[in-house]
């Protein structure tokens, strides 16, 4: 039997309980597992039904149970049921072989009594047996002629089953008197909190079962097996449907999930257009896309909760593997080829700022099937979808959405919570299947300008500006790609700069490392700003500082700045999870909004004040109003770079005084003091001197003799990858000794091959993570201050290898499994490719 055979109210229960966090599977064996037989020790259990249990409980956060009225030792030696399927007997007082032990004298006392007494009460009876069990004993006369069972019965329930201390239930033919709690709903909630299970699904027959329906609530499912009042709010026919109902969960439990079809991260593909970002399988999936900014919740969250929590697909009807992707070279627009099929893909370009549109070309000469599954607010919210004349409307977002498709037969079917289109198409030479996708519009009429012409004013866009920069020779298309990469992370009506274009793409496959990148660092965007001035663009640099003093604006002084605010300059809310997504390859939990917004991170002031540096040395002036900032960051460091805080790591822990934080200062007060000098302005006279003393504090608290290193912080002598600021800064010449020593401890403890950690202490969080690229690039930058370009070259080899086949990179690097790992594509690990090959070239 399919799972279409099953009544619809039940498969819509089962998709929504697919979908929680941790699921726990339970169900009685006799009349629910094994059909009923005449002979209950031949009561085999279906083979469906135990291939789909042992499966079930080999998933991720899921649980599976049987609870059974057999004895625990009889039920295992007769269900055969794998080991990663726990057993519970005797209706939920046995939950291991050894609960026998557990017995005091008087229940063993009590015990013997009853087996004397039911011996009496049977003896001669033909038809009848007694199953003894550990902590109880049960009376069948399933196979008695009906008058003996019933008179074997009332002789029961009138004599023994009235005596204290005996705990009575009553199934189908049999009647169990324990000498312990005996309780199958009981049970269940031990299991349920042993699992700490967000919801439950209970299987069962008997009568013994109603105490186990009796305790479900919220999003529990129970479902009864056969005829009869009942306390479950669904029921199926007999066992073959159980089998089927365990199938249909294990394939919507494991799609849910959605780990081994995860899409290798450095695969992702980005569409930008200044304002959005979407991201793009291998093979032309949609799976990311936030509405109606890219820190807002996301409209399509297949990278995190697989094809339930959204997607936008388009592959050949005879599913052939795709010939490969790449960028329209000197663009952010994107082609994935097939053999006879070639789908282009863009975000539009001149919209309004409400506006998110996403237009998707179908050209070639075979079948191409659709699948368009809209999950705004990460799936959270049901959505429907009508046919109209030229397209679909979506209807219950709360932002209007449409999407146009002229000539596109489509057919809805629906889960019995949302909704998704499908259509097979066939573009004709000269006449392409055009998609667009509107966000924050109602409208479905044909657009002013022709599709042709708005992917030449996407494509223009780019290419225009890629061809102002100036780049290394040096891996220079890896470089423009980079550069392209960082505009596309720039919130243009903002000026603000995200950090990644994902949130809680993992550290750690499996583990709880995943943040939410999708805001704008003060320190992440200056970098970045940085990177783009270095190769010729001014714009964003521009309009990140404007975005600063925007926030400044609204502070009694730039002390109070916090480390990230929204891409709307305003402080995040606090940090949430949701639960209802299984994040990447089992990832949990999914994260939206950033607790380090909370953190006090000294180091902020350096690099923005860095880049007014740089800013002003491109373009020959330095603004009034930059240097009243600046000048305003040097007093904030005046009084309070003595203070300990969070790191640029961010750690959740104690602060701490970090070297990294101290040098940051020392660079605000020396960039101060040099824009000073370069543009004629006046400083206060204790920033050269207090330059000097944050210098000497580092000097003298910052390095070490045990690790012949500078270390993390004043109160260790753990490493970290961003000590080497120390001389990348220029606080200590890269000649000195105490560097020489720091890139070579560093090296030794923190270098894995291809990549560099970030430190190796226990920073509060289970698990691990892995190498960034970022620190990669500080150590090819250091390598080459103290004279070892050899290894310098070798270590950004190795760097520009583990970039995907588009040419994005992550934020992490893992040298053990070669798999790359955290939010993309980052900016971090972008602006460090730049800045390495710009080295490189500049000392060839």
């Amino acid at each position: 039997m399919t799972a279409e055979a099953l009544p619809a109210e039940l498969r819509r229960a089962i998709v929504q309980l697919a979908r929680t966090p941790r699921l726990l599977v339970a169900c009685d064996y006799d009349g629910t597992l094994a059909p009923i037989v005449a002979n209950p020790e031949d009561a085999r259990p279906l083979p469906e039904s135990v291939g789909a249990l042992r499966s079930l409980a080999g998933l991720h956060e899921t649980t599976t149970a049987v609870i059974s009225g057999r004895a625990l030792r009889d039920l295992a030696t007769l269900s055969r049921l794998p080991s990663e399927v726990h057993l519970v007997g005797s209706h939920g007082s046995e939950f291991d072989v050894g609960f026998v032990h557990a017995l005091d004298a008087d229940a063993k006392q009590l015990h013997r009594r009853l087996e004397t007494e039911l011996e009496g009460v049977v003896a001669g009876e033909e038809g009848v047996g007694l199953e003894v069990k550990p902590a109880s004993i049960a009376v069948h006369v399933r196979r008695a002629d009906p008058a003996v069972g019933e008179r074997v019965l009332n002789a029961v329930r009138t004599g023994p089953a009235t005596w204290d201390g005996v705990q009575v239930t009553e199934g189908k033919a049999v009647i169990e008197l324990a000498v312990v709690q005996t309780d199958k709903g009981h049970a269940l909630d031990v299991l349920r909190h042993r699992a700490s299970a967000t919801a439950a699904v209970f299987v069962g027959d008997d009568v013994t079962d109603e105490k186990a329906f009796a305790r479900l609530s919220g999003p529990d499912v129970g479902i009864k097996v056969g005829d009869g009042e009942s306390l479950a709010e669904y029921s199926v026919s007999d066992t073959l449907d159980v089998a089927t109902v365990l199938a249909f969960l294990l394939e919507e439990r494991r799609a849910w999930l959605h780990g081994d079809q995860a899409v290798p991260i450095e695969r992702l593909t980005m569409l930008a257009n200044e304002r959005s970002v979407a991201l793009l399988t291998p093979d032309a999936r949609l799976n990311w896309l936030c509405h109606p900014e890219p820190d807002s919740a996301a409209v399509f969250a297949d990278l995190l909760g697989g094809p339930a929590a959204g997607h936008f697909s388009i592959k050949p009807e005879h599913g052939s593997l795709p010939l490969g992707q790449r960028y329209v070279p000197g663009t952010m627009i994107v082609e994935t080829r097939w053999s006879r099929l070639l789908v282009t893909d863009y975000l539009d370009h001149d919209l309004a700022s409400h506006r998110t549109d996403l237009v998707r070309r179908i050209s070639g000469s075979t079948n191409a099937v659709i699948t368009f599954a809209p999950r705004p607010e990460f799936g959270q919210v049901p959505v429907r979808l009508l046919r109209e004349r030229d397209g679909l409307r979506i209807v219950g977002t709360s932002d209007p959405m449409v999407l146009r498709s002229p000539g596109v037969d489509w057919q809805i079917t629906s889960d019995g919570i949302q909704e998704t289109a499908t259509a097979v198409v066939r573009p004709r030479e000269g006449a392409p299947i055009l998609l667009e996708l509107r966000c924050g519009t109602d409208d479905l009429s044909e657009a002013t300008l022709g599709e042709p012409e708005r992917r030449a004013r996407a494509g223009a866009f780019w290419s225009d500006w890629a061809a102002t920069l100036k780049l290394p020779p040096v891996e220079s298309d890896l470089v423009l790609r980079s550069a392209l990469t960082l505009k596309g992370l720039v919130h243009h009506d903002t000026g603000a700069i995200m950090a990644a274009a994902t949130t809680s793409l993992p550290e750690e496959l499996g583990g709880i490392r995943n943040w939410d990148y999708r805001y704008c660092w003060l320190r992440d965007a200056a970098l970045t700003a940085q990177a783009l001035v270095s190769v010729g663009s001014l714009g964003e640099a521009e309009a990140f500082l404007g975005w600063v003093h925007g926030v400044l604006s609204t502070l009694p002084g730039p002390e109070r700045l916090h480390p990230l605010y929204t891409l709307q300059g305003t402080m995040l809310g606090a940090e949430a999870v949701i639960d209802t997504l299984p994040g990447y390859a089992g990832s949990r939990p999914v994260r939206v909004g950033n607790l380090a917004n909370q953190q006090v991170q000294l180091d902020v002031f350096g690099p923005v004040v860095d880049l007014v540096v740089q800013l002003a040395d491109a373009r020959g002036s330095l603004t009034d109003q930059d240097w009243l900032m600046v000048q305003a960051m040097a007093e904030a460091v005046a009084r309070r770079w003595h203070e300990p805080d969070h790191g640029i790591w961010e750690e959740r822990h104690a602060p701490r005084h970090h070297v990294y934080s101290k040098v940051m200062c020392w660079v605000t007060l020396d960039r101060a003091v040099m824009l000073a000098e370069a543009y004629g302005r006046e400083i206060d006279p204790s920033w050269p001197v207090l330059r000097d003393t944050i210098s000497n504090d580092v000097l003298k608290h910052g390095w070490s003799e045990d690790a012949q290193s500078f270390t993390t912080a004043y109160d260790g002598d753990d490493l970290d990858a961003a000590s080497l600021h120390v001389g990348l800064s220029g606080l200590i010449d890269p000649t000195d000794d105490r560097f020489q020593a720091t890139v070579t401890a560093i090296e030794a403890e923190l270098r894995s091959g291809s990549t560099v950690y970030r430190y190796r202490r226990d920073d509060g969080l289970p698990g691990d993570e892995g190498g960034f690229h970022l620190c990669a690039a500080w150590m090819i930058e250091a390598y080459l201050l103290t004279g070892r370009r050899t290894e310098a070259e070798e270590l950004f080899a190795q760097m520009v290898d583990a970039a995907g086949p588009t040419g994005l990179l992550p934020e992490e690097y893992d040298p053990i499994a070669e798999r790359s790992l955290g939010n993309h594509p980052q900016a971090y690990s972008h602006l460090g490719l730049i800045r390495c090959a710009q080295l490189l070239a500049a000392t060839r």
